[in-house]
């Protein structure tokens, strides 16, 4: 797979709104969804979510978001009918935003968590590429996950790491100080963790998209296939 630098443009996101009512004897949440200027905030979609269910929160850059896919083929919701399609009754909120850097994840994670309609059972975060992509600091993106996974553990709220590797034109160095960030801080935090989520994609050109980054919808299935399996066990067992 190749790698390359490029700033990834940031699409407008999107507020969150919520309300509840019932319907027969099942009480269901009604997540809504409207547009907004502020890149910062962002959760994709509008989704019947049932009381019985667990909420999973995808945080995440383009990754989750969909980019150059057509909406409803992002990893968040393919992910969610993998879980189902296991018996697992999730759903999952998509916070991805094409173009977040930790820092921007770090500062959206409050007004997000406010406008779900209850704490999420399990956060699955995948962020950092952009910071590599862009060359910034590894100490700052350390920084910024650590503080990401401090607030989760700070609520309660496990966390499952997809991890992300320097690519190989931005030197040795700097990969020494990129690479190891997602498993020591996944010890630190007692967080779960995938080491490399786009593993299964390397040297599969047919799964990635003409960017040389972001994968297909082919690619998608290839990771959820992948990931599905440490969500689950990531998720907290039903009491």
């Amino acid at each position: 797979m190749k790698w390359k630098l490029l700033a990834v443009l940031t699409i407008p996101a999107l507020l969150l709104g919520c309300k509840k009512e019932a319907e027969s004897s099942d009480e269901k949440i009604i997540l809504t969804v409207s547009a907004t200027d502020d890149s910062k905030q962002g959760v994709q979609g509008s989704f019947v979510q049932k009381a019985d269910e667990q909420v999973i929160l995808a945080l995440g850059d383009s990754l989750f978001a969909g980019y150059g896919l057509d909406p409803g083929q992002s990893y968040p919701a393919h992910l969610e009918k993998a879980l189902q399609a296991k018996g697992i009754k999730a759903r999952v909120v998509n916070a991805g935003v094409s173009g977040e850097t930790t820092a921007g994840g770090l500062q959206r994670i409050d007004f997000v968590l406010k406008g779900m309609p209850k704490r999420p059972a399990l956060v699955v975060i995948s962020l950092g590429g952009n910071d590599m992509l862009r060359g910034l600091s590894p100490d700052e993106t350390r920084k910024n996950l650590d503080a990401i996974l401090t607030k989760f553990k700070a609520d309660g709220v496990p966390v499952l790491m997809l991890g992300m590797l320097a690519a190989p034109n931005l030197g040795a160095d700097y990969a020494q100080r990129f690479n190891p960030i997602y498993p020591a801080l996944a010890n630190k935090h007692g967080a779960k963790l995938v080491p490399f989520f786009l593993q299964p994609l390397l040297g599969k050109p047919q799964l990635i998209q003409a960017d040389h980054i972001h994968p297909t919808l082919q690619g998608i299935d290839v990771l959820v296939s992948s990931t599905a399996d440490d969500v689950v066990k990531a998720l907290p067992r039903a009491k």
